[in-house]
């Protein structure tokens, strides 16, 4: 646990002058377990403006999460890691969502939003949208090949690291990446 609070002060120094370009061999150093799968990017890419339908219906983009980092979860009811990951990424919500940061679920292809509510509700997760790409368009504009992908925006709304595959987002070391990322962006201030 000291080395974790180590890290975390070291990364919030670190991220302080810039978190967009991130010290990546700090945020990598904090990577354990199946976080070693998080590929940071060199730089920060862009992300697509394609609408997605959110759980109301309404329609909304990745640009409206601007301000906040974000873990970004392609997923479908079909897919078996992706019922196993979720309830991890909903703890993961629960322990660090707020005004820094937000978990975002997006169901991509043929989700029926029954299905998708049944989904959440047998894995008791309540507190993660279920927002909607009925025709993958930005799960295909967003390089998304294959279920489940997670990606991670900055405040900026660009995509800085992506993982494929699921992955324990209620761990130590994937809390301490995402805390040092938050922390970094509040210390620009």
């Amino acid at each position: 646990m000291k080395f974790i609070r180590y890290g975390l002060l070291y990364m919030a120094l670190a991220l302080g002058a810039n978190a967009a370009l991130a010290d990546t061999a700090a945020l990598n150093a904090l990577r354990s377990g199946d976080m070693k799968k998080l590929t940071f990017h060199e730089t920060p890419q862009p992300v697509s403006s394609v609408a997605f339908e959110r759980e109301d219906g309404t329609s909304g983009t990745l640009a409206d999460y601007a301000g906040k980092h974000v873990v970004l979860n392609f997923w479908a009811t079909w897919c078996a890691p992706c019922r196993k990951e979720m309830p991890m990424l909903s703890e993961l919500q629960a322990d660090l969502g707020g005004d820094a940061f937000e978990v975002v679920t997006i169901a991509t292809g043929r989700n029926p939003p029954p299905a998708m509510k049944k989904f959440f509700d047998d894995i008791g997760v309540d507190n993660l949208p279920l927002h909607r790409d009925p025709k993958s368009a930005l799960a295909r504009q967003m390089g998304v090949f294959g279920l489940p992908i997670t990606v991670i925006l900055d405040p900026e709304g660009q995509e800085i690291a992506r993982m494929q595959g699921d992955a324990h987002w209620n761990s130590d070391s994937a809390k301490a990446i995402l805390t040092a990322l938050i922390e970094g962006q509040a210390g620009d201030g």
